[in-house]
């Protein structure tokens, strides 16, 4: 059943991930400041409560960015929002400034979240998957849009003046991976890891080279103790992430408006020198830390980790009982079968599609001669002249904003312009008219 139109937002928001919720706690402190010119606003949340990559939340895992790129700090490191103001409600302010660490556990991240997110769960409404935005015409101007999301049978419209688009990243496998009970990205392995250990398996593959892939490694090595874990990866090693002071530019705010003016030639140069400080690299001290395991396994001849670097899958096939998985080693050509009880690919993500989203909404946005959005500074779709409704997207935008647009880096700063933006609408839409995206 769907419902009639209700009142007209002034944002209707696309999900509910980090970014999103840093841009729910902007609106909030502006509507505290000013309340004469609230917004209001709703997010829309196909969970059923807040959830960040909840199949990746290792017991051990830290963050791999600083606490101080929380929320809300780099925007104002007043807020109450903060990572610090949460360790003082939770009672753990003390302890961690005793801990002397800039990364905190992922887990605790993940409850500073969701913290946040129950602050402001009044512009919040889960269970609403989004089925489809369609834009309003009035007098020839497309002055809305009409965003439907439905929870079963309920389906809800809300009208928006503005929508902002947040859903995160879809996990990537490669095309002959055919996902089952026995083949899954690593997204799910905290949601399949006890059905995994209760199993008892013989031998499990891990595909991948980045961070979540060794952190894979390292789980299902520990868990899984009479288990061998085959790592499959073309690098020679995992290579170290790259964060040092200077390399770490890349991820501020600044490194934004250089990315986004530059020639298209000085963009490719720059996300190709910066690759290395996000891209299928490892923390140091993990790549330690399974390279101490190899070689302990080594002097007591008992070997569980197998590391079959320089390879790859070059085939998979499942039957009832296992996966068969064949190996090459690349630089000599030679080939081995595995048979694997589970095939787990930590092979990272993609951008979702934004047009694909937005539906007959796509069809008055803009987009590039090879098909991504033309944005603006301000992560405001390019649309036809007579669209006086606008369109934001969280994510999706590295090919015009660099390296941080689908990172944590960024993420405070990010919500505090697109709401600068959403409160000048006239100046966002001057200056769309000047950018012309290669």
């Amino acid at each position: 059943m769907s419902s009639a139109v209700r009142e007209v937002h002034d944002l209707v928001g696309i999900g509910f991930g980090p970014s999103n919720l840093a841009l729910a706690i902007a609106v909030d402190e502006h509507n505290r400041r000013s309340p004469a010119a609230a917004l209001k606003a709703v997010f829309l949340e196909k969970q059923r409560s807040f959830g960040w990559h909840r199949g990746m939340l290792i017991d051990d895992a830290t963050m791999q960015v600083s606490f101080l790129k929380d929320l809300v700090t780099m925007r104002d490191p007043a807020s109450d929002f903060s990572f610090l103001c949460y360790l003082r409600d939770r009672g753990r302010l003390v302890d961690f400034i005793n801990h002397k660490t800039m990364f905190p556990l992922r887990t605790e991240f993940h409850d500073y979240f969701e913290w946040a997110a129950a602050r402001v769960a009044d512009q919040v409404e889960y269970g609403r998957e989004v089925v489809a935005v369609r834009p309003v015409e009035v007098d020839g101007e497309v002055r809305w849009f009409d965003v439907s999301a439905g929870d079963g049978a309920d389906v809800v419209t809300y009208r928006a003046r503005n929508v902002v688009v947040a859903t995160g990243l879809l996990p990537k496998l490669p095309a002959e991976a055919m996902p089952s009970d026995r083949v899954w990205h690593n997204i799910e392995l905290m949601h399949r890891k006890a059905d995994l250990v209760a199993s008892r398996p013989r031998q499990v593959m891990v595909v991948g080279a980045g961070q979540s892939a060794a952190e894979t490694v390292a789980e299902l090595h520990t868990v899984l103790p009479e288990t061998t874990v085959t790592a499959v990866f073309a690098r020679y090693g995992y290579a170290p992430a790259d964060d040092s002071p200077f390399a770490n530019r890349i991820f501020d705010p600044a490194a934004v408006d250089h990315f986004f003016t530059a020639p298209t030639e000085v963009k490719q140069m720059l996300a190709d020198y910066s690759r290395n400080t996000n891209y299928s690299v490892v923390d140091m001290d993990l790549i330690e830390e399974l390279y101490r395991r190899e070689y302990r396994e080594r002097v007591s001849g008992r070997r569980r980790l197998d590391i079959r670097n320089a390879s790859r899958v070059t085939h998979a096939r499942e039957t009832d009982e296992a996966v068969y998985a064949t190996v090459e080693f690349l630089p000599t050509g030679e080939t081995e079968t595995l048979e694997c009880d589970a095939v787990v690919y930590a092979t990272g993500f993609l951008p979702g599609n934004v047009f694909g989203l937005l539906g007959r909404a796509a069809t008055v946005c803009e987009r590039t001669a090879d098909g991504k959005p033309v944005l603006g500074r301000d992560y405001r779709l390019a649309t036809r002249p007579h669209v006086r409704a606008g369109v934001y997207v969280q994510g999706g935008s590295e090919h015009l904003h660099g390296i941080t647009s689908t990172l944590l880096s960024n993420t405070a700063v990010r919500a505090g312009e697109i709401l600068a933006s959403l409160l000048a609408p006239e100046h966002a839409a001057a200056e769309l008219e000047l950018v012309v995206a290669p």
